[in-house]
């Protein structure tokens, strides 16, 4: 198939745009490779001696022979969060079954790993974003012992994944794999959980119906079900080719998920430097693999957080991803699915309809989809047009069902939900931010109405029970954004701004904060750059301000005088609530130092580095 010549072009735009940059790094990697010799044959007896000391005799006797590869686990296990808690075996699962086809594997080091879920709407929240760089930092250093010739990356949720990636591409002369653990079972529906949460905000409900309904909800191990930022990382993973071709959506404890845990442990060692399939992280994912993964967000309606993760994985790589790439591919990217919050459904449901197998399959056969990448699974994504099955207790796999299974749940190219892609760009004079509009009603598109400023999102929910909020508004929360506060999610404002939607008033939020990758129904105009604290417009505005958000057009803009808007001083906000407590005294440096949200709003790349780091 003929590639779509908007992904041609915004393909070979991104190629351009990143040759120096991504020329560099491609040559730091090349030089970090030694040859097909295992990393640690450079190392010294007693620094060697010191890195297997505790292992068993005869993996002891494979490391001093020099011809068989080491691999890393890294983990981001912990039993407080359900996605996270099936890793707990894993690293036994995927020792043995390294260690079967004659090579080691290490546990090299763990990784934190948080929870938007339990953070939400708490100072935690505000580590959150943070916490992708810290991933990244404490993966390079479960890395830095030059003891390994591949790495095995267990993660799932939501910073956990970008950051386990943007680690391992400091790395990138390694192949690597990431593992996931799978969604949990499907609970009670997500129309019923939204409808009680509304509900409890409007007052209608009390807090024990309230915590009946989300225990329902979230109730085992496993990823939460909706299709937000974790989901979202699992449905990248597999369309940029990281994860085994059906990994991503395999619930845990089956027979099924444990098969491809091994699977992926044998597989890495095919792709270490000693083998003819050397296939490195930082050479494969390229330029047509970060298109293919923006792709496959937008066909999905995946969660906003990307328009920052995606931004900073590749810059990581030195390709120089920007915001207006999304934009012109929504364009040509039709929206294949409805998952919840852009629709009922649960990813349960989108795996049954037939996943990422149908979904890879039709984004492929319209040419929307680069085919010629390298993948873990070999070379080619028509690899990924397969589905893994148990025959035997032998792990194989069959080409995907040609029909949707369930067209309410997931639809051909020919037939899309909408025509165009989940996410917009808008510009205007408040700056540039990113909408979701996958889960937004085309009349609720497009809002004009006055402004309520908030400082903090706290005061809104306050305005809210006041019924101040009653009435046709557009809520802006400003000095929310990477540099004021961490950028914390702002997902806690959906239930009460949807209630004032539903008594049918024109309602939108703007804010240089994020919202939850669940997070819809409201037009939302998030990550909004630059920041109300680093002079931004947002800084300028007063109550009573119309603001006209039109995410058709791709607008953000307030109705005044370019001059008057100028001439306006910024409000000074006091912050000083921000800087202690739950351990935001520890992230100041952060936040001093972190880059804007449209490059990824990352620390790792500052504002110059971020398009010279590599030169």
């Amino acid at each position: 198939m003929t590639l779509d010549p908007v992904v041609s072009q915004v393909t070979d735009q991104l190629r351009r745009r990143s040759q120096d940059s991504r020329s560099a790094y491609l040559k730091r990697i090349e030089a970090s490779a030694k040859g097909n010799r295992p990393r640690r044959s450079t190392l010294a007896c007693g620094n060697l001696a010191h890195g297997f000391a505790a292992c068993n005799s005869q993996e002891k006797q494979l490391l001093k022979a020099q011809d068989r590869p080491n691999i890393a686990i890294v983990s981001a296990y912990n039993d407080m969060l359900s996605a996270h808690q099936p890793f707990e075996q894993y690293p036994a699962l995927v020792k043995k079954a390294v260690r079967d086809v004659g090579a080691v594997a290490q546990f090299a080091g763990g990784v934190p790993a948080m929870c938007d879920g339990i953070t939400q709407g708490r100072p935690g929240m505000e580590l959150s974003l943070f916490s992708r760089d810290v991933i990244a930092m404490a993966t390079g250093v479960a890395l830095s012992h030059d003891m390994f010739d591949g790495a095995l990356l267990l993660g799932v949720c939501d910073k956990i994944v970008p950051g386990l990636v943007i680690g391992a591409l400091a790395f990138g002369h390694l192949p690597v794999i990431l593992i996931p653990a799978g969604p949990m079972p499907s609970g009670l529906s997500n129309a019923e959980k939204t409808r009680v949460r509304q509900e409890y905000a409007a007052g209608k409900v009390g807090q024990d119906a309230l915590m009946t309904v989300e225990s329902a909800s979230y109730h085992s191990p496993g990823t939460c079900t909706f299709y937000g930022t974790a989901n979202s990382n699992q449905m990248l993973m597999e369309i940029m080719g990281l994860h085994l071709p059906g990994a991503s959506f395999v619930n845990p404890g089956t027979a099924l998920r444990e098969a491809l845990t091994k699977s992926a442990a044998r597989r890495i060692v095919d792709l270490t430097n000693q083998t003819d399939g050397y296939c490195p992280i930082g050479r494969m994912l390229d330029e047509s693999v970060f298109v293919n993964g923006v792709v496959g967000l937008l066909a999905t309606g995946g969660s906003t957080n990307h328009t920052l993760h995606l931004v900073a994985m590749a810059r990581a790589a030195g390709i120089l991803l920007t915001w207006e790439d999304f934009a012109r591919l929504s364009t040509a990217v039709p929206l294949l699915t409805r998952i919840y919050p852009n629709g009922s459904a649960d990813v349960n449901h989108f795996h049954a309809a037939g996943g990422m197998s149908f979904l890879i399959g039709q984004l492929l056969d319209a040419g929307l989809l680069h085919s010629d990448v390298d993948t873990v699974a070999g070379y080619g994504l028509d690899r990924y047009r397969q589905e893994p099955k148990l025959e035997s207790d032998m792990l194989v796999w069959h080409d995907g069902t040609a029909v949707s299974r369930d067209p309410d749940v997931l639809r051909d190219v020919a037939h899309p939900f909408d025509a165009v892609g989940g996410l917009a760009l808008l510009n205007g004079n408040l700056g540039k931010g990113v909408i979701k509009i996958s889960a937004v009603q085309v009349k609720h598109r497009t809002v004009e109405a006055p402004i309520r400023v908030f400082d903090n999102s706290d005061d809104l929910l306050v305005a809210f029970q006041r019924g101040e909020l009653h009435r046709d508004v557009v809520a802006v929360v400003r000095f929310q954004g990477p540099q004021a506060n961490g950028m914390p999610e702002l997902h806690k404002l959906t239930p009460a701004l949807g209630v004032v939607q539903d008594l049918g008033f024109r309602v939108a939020l703007v804010t240089d904060g994020r919202m939850s990758g669940a997070s819809g129904k409201i037009p939302a105009a998030i990550h909004v750059t630059p920041e109300a604290l680093s002079g931004g417009p947002l800084a300028r505005l007063r109550d009573g301000d119309i603001i006209r958000l039109d995410a058709d057009a791709g607008t953000l803009d307030v109705k005044l005088d370019p001059l008057e808007l100028e001439a306006r001083t910024p409000v000074s906000p006091e912050l000083s609530d921000n800087a202690f407590g739950l351990g935001r005294e520890l992230f100041g440096v952060f936040r001093r130092t972190v880059g804007s949200a449209d490059t990824g709003a990352s620390v790792l790349f500052d504002e110059e580095a971020k398009v010279h780091m590599y030169a």
